[in-house]
C-alpha cells in the first residue's frame, strides 16, 4: 500500500466524498416524511466516515490514523445501518437502498484493508520522523 502524500490520495475518502454527496440526492425524501432525526443521523454518520480519514490521517502518526480509519469504518456500518431503517419505515425505495447501500458497502472494503495494512505496518508516520 503506498504512502499518502495528501488527503485526496486516500480513494476511501474520496468514495467517502461520493457517497456524501449522493446522499444529499434523497435528503428531501426525508424532510416530507418529517423524519428529522433518522436523517440527521444518516448526515452525521456519512460525514463522519469521510471526515475520520481526513482527521486521522492529518495527525500525521500511524497508530492514530488507524484508530480514525477504524472509526470511519464503523461510521459507514452505521450509515448501511440506517439505510436499513430508511428502507424499513419506507422514506427511500429499494431501489435507492441498493444503490447506497453498495456505495457504502465499497467504502466498508476499503477501510478495513486500510485499517489491518495500519496495523501491521513499521512506518510510524512523518510526525516521528
Amino acid at each position: 500500500m503506498a504512502t499518502f502524500k495528501k488527503l485526496e490520495d486516500i480513494i476511501a475518502w474520496q468514495k467517502a466524498r461520493i457517497f456524501c454527496h449522493e446522499l444529499k440526492k434523497i435528503f428531501p425524501l426525508f424532510i416530507a416524511k418529517k423524519e428529522f432525526e433518522l436523517l440527521n443521523q444518516l448526515k452525521n454518520s456519512s460525514g463522519s466516515a469521510m471526515d475520520n480519514i481526513a482527521e486521522g490521517f492529518g495527525r500525521m502518526g500511524t497508530g492514530e490514523f488507524k484508530n480514525f480509519v477504524t472509526i470511519s469504518h464503523g461510521s459507514i456500518l452505521e450509515s448501511i445501518s440506517q439505510l436499513h431503517r430508511s428502507f424499513d419505515w419506507e422514506i427511500i425505495s429499494k431501489e435507492r437502498f441498493d444503490y447506497y447501500r453498495e456505495l457504502a458497502e465499497e467504502i466498508e472494503r476499503l477501510t478495513f484493508p486500510l485499517a489491518n495494512h495500519l496495523i501491521q505496518t513499521d512506518h510510524k508516520g512523518y510526525k516521528f520522523r
